[in-house]
């Protein structure tokens, strides 16, 4: 898009475009999504950004009214393979703050000044300033939804110092942290209602769009696994619910079926939210936790775009047509889902009740861990499980955020007795390629790059097996 386009997106409040770039006014030092509701200032005033952390490097703070952070990320780093692409991945995973740009640098093989001129050079932002505002808008959601201290939200969040998590505030919303709290929307009512502390926190998973939900929870209760997973309630309501490993303790995920947001802005595109909530062992773990369950029900997606090209095509069309929106799930545990794709759900669940991790404390039916793969490998070390197992625990087999597509499906293809089926259905879930076939597959080239949507509506309808 030029900027006279995204201008016209801006001028029309146009949703399909939040998360996709950001606008700064000049006049008054705020940045917004193109969506705002504000007064469209006028053109030789707005400045456009590609990321949030952009806008924030150039002084822009946040609008406290239309809240640009907490859109959806952009669908182009699910769909790009490239190292911005990987590295985005990684940012949005926590990596920067847990290993630094050294740590993202070795894990895209690049050196840290590649990675920081190429970030730079295409986002107008390097690697420590996206992860920075990732934190800002971690701490927020903790202040806004939690009663946890203000010393406790700074270092949940992943800043080094309170003095560093207190000048970033101030600095992106121009508020200081107990005034950012104050003004978290129905906050007399929570805090009169204030739970315990096990209650957890409370999160709305945006996403742009049309969302198909009932066919995402229905794949998830047909796969889910007893002790680590489980799916209540009655279609159109219900609440999916799993265990979590997570770089610094574990966590258990609940998310609902049912939409938050049933009435979208007039003349605006619609979208809404999942309902979430995330128990945590250790806060430091909310902005992976949110990542991996973004991943798992595919929230960055763009459906416009898939669903424009795929509605080209007349095969296509009526299903697109019926579904609009329809998500291709990925995974919470891209090595737990390459386990699950080779054994199936019943052999899955005998490694979990065999060699999964009992949590401390379980709640309800959500009892363990999935088995890490290092002692798969050291329990069950024969055959294809044992080979695959292996394979990832001494990394010849990556399947994290940042992990290149086309290396991994040739490291799994070069293991004994896994074929191409399950190489294609790791690559689409745990690596979220959005354009994927199963070999044999009568898939054209016409519905590239969104293939893996493809397939998955020939499945939903029961044209493919």
């Amino acid at each position: 898009m030029d900027e006279d386009t995204r201008y016209e997106a801006v001028r029309s409040r146009d949703a399909r475009f939040d998360g996709e770039f950001f606008f700064g006014v000049t006049t008054t030092g705020v940045y917004c999504r193109p969506s705002c509701p504000a007064v469209t200032p006028r053109r030789h005033n707005v400045r456009f950004f590609a990321t949030a952390a952009a806008a924030q490097g150039s002084g822009f703070r946040a609008c406290r009214r239309c809240r640009p952070d907490a859109v959806p990320g952009s669908a182009e780093w699910n769909a790009r393979a490239d190292v911005v692409g990987r590295a985005m991945r990684l940012i949005g995973d926590g990596v920067v703050d847990r290993e630094g740009v050294t740590g993202l640098a070795a894990r895209l093989g690049y050196s840290a000044r590649q990675v920081q001129r190429q970030l730079t050079a295409e986002l107008g932002a390097g690697p420590v300033a996206l992860a920075r505002a990732q934190r800002a808008h971690t701490a927020r959601t903790l202040l806004q939804t939690t009663e946890l201290p203000v010393t406790h939200v700074a270092f949940a969040s992943g800043f080094a110092s309170v003095r560093q998590f207190n000048d970033t505030i101030r600095e992106v919303y121009a508020l200081t942290p107990s005034d950012l709290r104050a003004l978290a929307p129905g906050r007399a009512a929570r805090v009169a209602r204030r739970a315990t502390p096990t209650a957890g926190i409370p999160l709305r998973l945006a996403h742009r769009g049309p969302y198909q939900a009932g066919p995402v929870f229905d794949l998830l209760a047909r796969e889910a696994v007893p002790g680590v997973e489980e799916v209540s309630g009655t279609p159109g309501r219900r609440t999916y619910r799993r265990t979590l490993r997570l770089p610094y303790g574990t966590g258990i995920a609940a998310v609902d079926e049912r939409p938050g947001n049933r009435r979208p802005t007039p003349g605006a595109h619609p979208g809404g939210w999942l309902d979430a909530r995330l128990h945590l062992t250790d806060p430091r773990d909310l902005t992976t936790a949110v990542q991996r369950l973004r991943r798992l029900f595919d929230l960055d997606a763009d459906p416009y775009a898939v669903d424009e090209r795929l509605a080209a095509d007349p095969r296509l069309a009526p299903l697109v047509g019926a579904r609009p929106g329809l998500r291709s799930p990925g995974a919470a545990d891209p090595e737990e889902l390459a386990v699950r794709a080779l054994v199936g759900r019943a052999e899955a669940e005998r490694l979990v009740a065999r060699y999964g991790k009992a949590l401390d404390a379980p709640c309800g039916t959500l009892t363990h861990l999935f088995p890490e793969s290092a002692v798969l490998a050291g329990a069950e070390p024969h055959g294809t499980l044992g080979a695959l197992t292996a394979a990832l625990a001494d990394g010849t087999v990556r399947l994290d955020p940042g992990a290149d597509r086309d290396d991994a499906q040739a490291a799994l293809l070069a293991l004994p007795g896994l074929d191409g089926a399950t190489a294609a259905a790791i690559r689409a879930r745990a690596l979220g390629d959005p354009d994927v076939t199963p070999p044999g597959a009568d898939v054209p080239d016409s519905w590239r790059p969104w293939r893996t949507y493809a397939v998955l509506h020939l499945r939903t309808a029961g044209e493919l097996e």
